[in-house]
């Protein structure tokens, strides 16, 4: 027992060591490989490490973001880092470019016709900037005529809003018989200001 807790405390601080060198995401097959170990050690020690990282309010945290890890600075320095490095704050996103990101996040892979749809508006240039912003990508085409362009969230779009994985969304079927979309938008506006600070996320425009 001694050797086995011995072993997965060497593979924690391996693990924290390759991460905070990395300075971007490392995925688990990448860190399965460099670190010789399996999924389940490996999640095991990120497991540890991050509830270390959480229980004694470290300046630093362990986001996992779908089958990756990254460290980043917890977001209740994020201005002290900001300080330091002399950026301004990113700047919050306008209530349309939320309501796009909302559709995208629950309805994604989504065309830009099925976004216009739901919201009843012209929505290229919110859509784009949004692309622009590293929050949603083209992941491919839809397979019908005129094979339109259809779109998803990114990494970006986890670590700017806290999360591991689109799944840690709340279901609409949640907001009972409040207005999901409105719902939703009060969702991503308070995770917007809460959301961890990393090294690739510091002086950009959000």
């Amino acid at each position: 027992m001694i050797e086995k807790t011995t072993e997965l405390h060497e593979l924690e601080c391996a693990l924290e060591a390759v991460l905070f060198a990395a300075g971007d995401s490392v995925s688990e097959g990448k860190l399965c490989a460099v670190l010789q170990t399996d999924k389940a050690t490996l999640r095991n020690a990120a497991q540890n490490l991050g509830d270390y990282y959480d229980f004694n309010r470290r300046g630093i945290k362990l986001l996992r973001l779908d089958d990756r890890y990254q460290l980043a600075s917890r977001a209740d320095y994020a201005q002290m880092v900001r300080n330091t490095l002399e950026t301004r704050k990113p700047q919050n996103l306008t209530p349309a470019a939320l309501e796009v990101l909302a559709i995208i996040a629950y309805k994604q892979p989504v065309t830009k016709t099925y976004i216009e749809q739901v919201r009843g508006v012209d929505s290229a240039y919110t859509l784009s900037s949004l692309v622009d912003k590293g929050l949603v990508a083209d992941c491919g085409r839809l397979d019908v005529p005129g094979r339109p362009i259809l779109y998803q969230t990114t990494e970006t779009f986890l670590r700017a809003f806290g999360l591991s994985s689109v799944s840690q969304l709340p279901a609409l079927e949640s907001f009972g018989e409040q207005d999901p979309q409105q719902m939703t938008l009060n969702e991503l506006e308070e995770r917007q200001d809460d959301g961890p600070e990393t090294a690739e996320d510091t002086g950009k425009e959000s």
